[in-house]
């Protein structure tokens, strides 16, 4: 994915999905990892150095694993842009993927550059994957690279990179075939892993699929053990980029855990949630499965697409997050929920293995038909606890709904008249559990999801152009119960219309138009707000809506 590479990644997608059911029987075909193949070989020799593979897990230095929670950012586009390193930081991530050129398509980023990228990274103790942009799309884009020339760049950068491999995962080349004959990716990919390595990097070395990287043709799944054993090392992790062909669960999970279930490293390198004319990808399932697999995400994309939906934060500015933004640092699984810094930051002492003790029994109060408070004692440990995790207990089941960093939290999205059990686990710097706490249950308040509503309504355009725009609404709850599930309602008065929407789902009739939101912005919390952003076509005239109404209640306007 990238600035200028979003339509060649669309076309791919269209090609996705007229072959769909041939993409599902060839994974099938394709993708079944025989006894011969059932798992990744140890490899007794293998380099430690800094982050490492061991037992087709990714892991630090220390052994601790690390789970990469964080975002992409177009360096190589945005030099001047440096500031996001800290941003992103400060919202939680533990990774930066950091998108770099080696002069075949783009500005070239010398060594001093990735230096200097480098050390902001350790400067804001994020882990600092690096990879060739220009590698995008090889075999069908004319303009591409090869994977052997990214490996020449990286070869020039090794007095940059040498001594930086507790910090540092160099991503050989971004998506690095098209659809043109993806099988003709295994060879270049095992000769650039070798390259690298007689060369004498040591550094784990990340492997994006072909396909544009959403390997619909499962070659990389084929292939990802003949691809793994030509890394003497075993430190090799693969990466898979999940849009618009990754819309089910199913295919989601399937693609996952094959490789979890063969002992092959993987992550999901680059996403997006925002539906298009190709598809709805499932992001939800996508960071739940990754969470229960413990596998890391990077989210596409920090800021600066020229396809606006895919921006994290408008305009750079980490206070103006889309409501994809909103989604990923704040949501369900998401980077704040689930983050945890490397323990080479001093994010956690290498030698705690000591566990927290297991939180109090929660409380309840504030019990309304939607929300509530749980409350607990503290639980202590022997260096510190950093947080502790809320989930909801089903049968054997469970399922995290919130995180805090104090022993209170607001449990939000309920239903009326429905009994729910929880229950706290604390957690340490170095990633250690605490048993889980007693259960409390609770029955939320009957009468509806909604009473005393009050809201306002923020609309505003981030941009024009001819025939076009991007418009963002802004939902706020200035009632005192969270709102579950609504409807805004809006007229425009000039003939624009909604041609694509992220965070909610448009209908419109004429000037009308009816919202419904989507399963991230379902819920607004007292006092809250979600934000809603789309595109739109207009004429000479682009007057902003001036009423609003959420299911049904008139809004006042900000």
């Amino acid at each position: 994915m990238g600035t200028t590479t979003t339509s060649a990644l669309r076309t791919s997608r269209v090609a996705a999905l007229l072959t769909r059911l041939v993409t599902l029987l060839g994974l099938v075909a394709l993708g079944v990892l025989g006894p011969a193949t059932a798992h990744a070989q140890s490899s007794p020799g293998a380099l430690a150095t800094g982050i490492h593979i061991s037992d087709g897990r990714l892991v630090e230095g220390n052994g601790n694993d690390f789970i990469m929670r964080g975002v992409n950012h177009a360096h190589t586009w945005y030099p001047g842009e440096t500031q996001s390193l800290a941003d992103v930081k400060a919202l939680g991530a533990n990774t930066v993927r950091v998108v770099l050129s080696n002069g075949h398509r783009w500005t070239k980023n010398s060594a001093a550059d990735v230096a200097a990228v480098v050390s902001q990274c350790k400067a804001n103790r994020l882990i600092c994957v690096l990879e060739v942009h220009d590698t995008t799309g090889y075999g069908e884009d004319a303009a591409a690279g090869t994977l052997d020339q990214a490996a020449d760049y990286w070869i020039g950068l090794k007095d940059v990179l040498a001594g930086e491999e507790n910090y540092v995962i160099v991503n050989i080349g971004n998506e690095p075939w098209g659809n043109t004959n993806p099988a003709g990716w295994t060879d270049p990919t095992i000769a650039a892993i070798k390259k690298l390595r007689n060369a004498g990097f040591e550094h784990t070395i990340m492997v994006d699929a072909p396909n544009w990287g959403q390997d619909w043709q499962g070659v990389m799944r084929a292939n990802a053990q003949a691809v793994y054993d030509a890394d003497t090392t075993g430190n090799l992790i693969f990466s898979i980029h999940m849009y618009s062909v990754y819309d089910t669960a199913q295919e989601i999970t399937d693609y996952l855990n094959a490789f979890v279930n063969a002992g092959l490293p993987i992550l999901i390198g680059e996403f997006g949630g925002p539906p298009d004319q190709w598809g709805d990808p499932d992001e939800d399932t996508m960071m739940a499965a990754a969470q229960q697999l413990r596998l890391g995400y990077l989210a596409w994309s920090w800021s600066g697409n020229t396809d606006p939906i895919l921006d994290l934060a408008i305009g750079f500015d980490p206070s103006r997050l889309s409501s994809w933004g909103q989604r990923i640092f704040n949501g369900a699984n998401g980077i704040a929920q689930t983050s945890r810094e490397a323990t080479v930051f001093g994010g956690g002492n290498p030698g705690d293995t000591q566990a927290p003790t297991a939180p109090g029994t929660p409380t309840a109060s504030a019990v309304t038909a939607t929300s509530l408070s749980l409350t607990w004692t503290a639980a202590t440990d022997n260096v510190g606890v950093t947080g502790y995790d809320v989930v909801r207990v089903s049968g054997g089941s469970e399922t995290t709904v919130a995180a805090s960093t104090t022993n209170t939290v607001a449990v939000t999205g309920l239903t009326a008249d429905t009994t729910y059990t929880f229950a706290v686990y604390a957690r340490d710097a170095a990633g250690n559990r605490s048993a889980r706490s007693a259960t409390v249950n609770v029955t939320t308040d009957e009468g509806g999801s909604t009473p005393g509503v009050g809201c306002s309504v923020g609309y505003r355009i981030v941009g024009e152009w001819p025939g076009g725009f991007q418009g963002e609404i802004t939902i706020r709850n200035t009632g005192t119960t969270a709102i579950s599930g609504w409807t805004l309602a809006f007229a425009f008065a000039n003939g624009q219309t909604v041609t694509n929407m992220w965070g909610g789902t448009p209908t419109q009739n004429g000037g009308a138009v009816r919202v419904t939101p989507a399963s991230y912005t379902s819920t607004i919390p007292a006092a809250g707000s979600v934000t809603v952003g789309f595109t739109g076509s207009k004429g000479a005239t682009n007057t902003a809506p001036t009423a609003f109404s959420l299911n049904g209640s008139t809004c006042a306007t900000t």
